[in-house]
Parts: structure tokens; C-alpha cells; sequence
């Protein structure tokens, strides 16, 4: 079997402001806590933090990229947010695997633990993925 329960994989990045201001002009998240640094500093976060589907994207790139990598699809993402992610953090992206269903038709159907830590070792997203993985044409496993 290619994938096995305990696999791993992480991805790593600092985000910065054009991050926020990509994500902003892709999905129109404008919510002052991420774009107005003088509103963001009353609240009770004390600063401008990051959209937080913006973190759990970098999940995606795990999966997609790495764990299982290119062919995976989403089937579904649960998530939990446990602490804001400020500009200028690094997070990680690490995804688990925790079940491995081969199919009848070909390709697996792969259960994940995910999550993201911030360059201090804190949790601050985790959750479930499972995802379906197909090996490209032309590739093989």
C-alpha cells in the first residue's frame, strides 16, 4: 500500500501582508480585524491577525503538494481555531495520516489529522480532512 497511518508531511510560512492583501482581493474578506491596523489594535486581539481560512489554506497546500500530493482531492475539512495567527507569524501545516481505505476503482480514500502550529509550538488550528487520492496519468506510484 503507498500510504501508511503515521505518514507525515508539513509545509512552512510566514505570513505577511501581501498574504492578507492577496487573500482580500481573491475572496473579499475585508473584515477590519485583518486590514485596519488602528481597529484591529482595540480589539481584543491587540493587533491585526489573519483570516483564519487563510491559515487553514496552507493545509491545502500540504495535502496537494505533499500529503498525498498532486491527484488529492477534498472531500471534507473539519476545523477547529484554538488562537489567532498575527502577521508575521510562521506556521506550519502538518497533515497525518490516520486511515487508509483503498477503492475498488483505483486510488485511496485517506483520512487526516491537520493542523497548524505557530513558530512558538501552539496550536492554533487543528481538524480532520479526508481526502480522496488518484495517481495522475502517466505517473507511477
Amino acid at each position: 500500500m503507498r500510504f501508511r497511518v503515521g505518514d507525515r508531511a508539513s509545509y512552512t510560512q510566514t505570513l505577511s501582508e501581501a498574504h492578507v492583501a492577496l487573500f482580500v482581493g481573491a475572496v473579499g474578506d475585508t473584515n477590519p480585524l485583518h486590514v485596519d491596523e488602528a481597529y484591529a489594535k482595540r480589539s481584543r486581539f491587540g493587533g491585526r491577525i489573519a483570516q483564519g481560512i487563510l491559515v487553514a489554506g496552507l493545509i491545502s497546500t500540504v495535502i496537494g503538494t505533499k500529503l498525498p500530493g498532486v491527484g488529492a482531492i477534498y472531500l471534507s475539512q473539519t476545523l477547529r481555531f484554538l488562537k489567532p495567527t498575527y502577521l508575521g507569524d510562521t506556521i506550519t501545516a502538518t497533515a497525518i495520516v490516520k486511515a487508509v481505505r483503498e477503492r475498488e476503482k483505483g486510488g485511496y480514500v485517506l483520512t487526516l489529522e491537520t493542523f497548524c502550529e505557530n513558530q512558538r509550538g501552539e496550536r492554533v488550528i487543528e481538524g480532520e480532512a479526508v481526502v480522496l487520492y488518484e495517481e495522475p496519468e502517466g505517473q507511477a506510484p
